[in-house]
């Protein structure tokens, strides 16, 4: 998949999220299902990317059953393009650990990264017309955003 060909289809909804282990990521992923008929009606194309490996993935969108496209992004490159990459600190590395969790092994890297949640609303022309970056994980772009935007496109 590229995104200039989903570009080519209408604007698009980038969002990221840390993965399907993150009970706030399949909240947000839940209502973003929810509101993808609306989204489509305005010829918006919702498109979500996490760090974690492509069986994960897959298999994180068929539990929820998302009907967009859930995307990996191996070792970070597409999320630290879009400056949103973090190394995570060694005492939540450990947090992490103690609740059986080991990142490098759940995305497949050798490096204990994850990508800030954010979202982006990427108009036709490829420029991104709104963005939503907040370091904090529990909070997140409010889909009903997501569809004012896309009317103002």
């Amino acid at each position: 998949m590229n995104l200039y060909d989903e570009l080519a289809k209408g604007p698009v909804v980038l969002t990221f999220y840390r993965g399907d282990w993150c009970p706030f990521c399949n909240i947000q992923l839940r209502a973003y299902q929810q509101l993808l008929p609306d989204m489509e009606k305005l010829g918006g194309r919702l498109i979500a990317v996490s760090l974690q490996s492509p069986d994960n993935s897959l298999s994180h969108k068929e539990k929820e059953e998302l009907t967009f496209h859930v995307l990996s992004d191996l070792n970070g490159r597409v999320a630290e393009s879009y400056r949103i990459l973090y190394e995570v600190p060694d005492y939540l590395q450990e947090a992490f650990t103690n609740f059986g969790l080991d990142l490098t092994k759940f995305n497949k890297t050798e490096r204990w990264i994850l990508p800030l949640t954010a979202t982006f609303i990427i108009d036709q022309e490829g420029i991104i017309r709104r963005s939503y970056v907040i370091p904090d994980f529990m909070r997140r772009m409010e889909p009903q955003e997501i569809i004012d935007q896309l009317k103002k496109l």
